[in-house]
């Protein structure tokens, strides 16, 4: 493992709307809400993934490598006042992130095809992409949209998030066009619920999440909007 890095835990769960109320109704008492949320507790998330010319993050996770990574560009609540190019790599149950500021130029090059925006040698995150770009052919894939509802306990760096409404943009790859609706990308019932933390969870936030029926899954948000593109049998899931 990259020590250089800080990785953390993640667990991931699907749950349902039943499930999600007798957890939020827990966590509330327990942990703070994010201090980014709004007025409902919640800001809206809109990544676009990229992937390779032989869609290596895609296979890597169909395949169950224990070492992967994705590449994404994420803003909140469509402003494009904060843009980020994140890597997010996961090794068994621990991920760590890697990310860089983009200005709104610097994204509507990329998307033009001026890759050369990235060739900051003072960024090895930037130096990574462009090389990805032009030698592996990395290209945006799918856009992932939905609300979270994030709490966070300082106890052990503690982040739980309740991700709700995923929706895939399809073909469309440009997460600024004011004219993508995004469909749903499962049903509306069911919520991705991630818990994330450093060494430990406190005993009683496990306690809060003990819940019947509540099995860790793999629910990657990239895979699942993938599945409305595949062309693939392989790329079932």
């Amino acid at each position: 493992m990259n020590k250089k890095l800080q990785f953390r835990h993640e667990l991931k769960f699907f749950i349902n709307y039943h499930q999600y109320l007798i957890l939020r109704q827990r966590l509330q008492s327990l942990i703070d809400k994010d201090q980014h949320a709004n007025e409902s507790g919640e800001y809206h998330i809109r990544s676009l993934y990229f992937d390779d010319i032989n869609n290596t993050a895609l296979a890597d996770k169909l395949g169950g490598l224990r070492e992967r990574a994705k590449y994404r560009i994420r803003i909140y609540n469509i402003q494009d006042n904060i843009i980020h190019f994140e890597k997010k790599i996961k090794m068994d149950d621990y991920i760590a992130k890697i990310k860089e500021p983009l200005t709104r130029q610097m994204y509507d090059e990329i998307m033009a095809g001026n890759y050369e925006v990235l060739n900051v040698p003072d960024s090895p995150l930037f130096m990574e992409l462009y090389d990805q770009m032009r030698h592996n052919l990395l290209r945006p894939k799918v856009i992932v949209d939905y609300v979270r509802e994030p709490y966070v306990c300082h106890n052990g760096n503690v982040r739980i998030t309740f991700d709700k409404e995923l929706r895939t943009g399809l073909h469309s790859t440009d997460i600024f066009d004011k004219d993508l609706h995004p469909i749903r990308a499962i049903d509306e019932n069911f919520i991705i619920f991630e818990v994330k933390f450093d060494e430990y969870i406190p005993e009683y936030i496990k306690i809060a999440l003990q819940l019947e029926g509540l099995n860790r899954q793999s629910a990657s948000k990239y895979v699942i909007c993938r599945k409305f593109l595949k062309t693939n049998t392989w790329e079932d899931y």
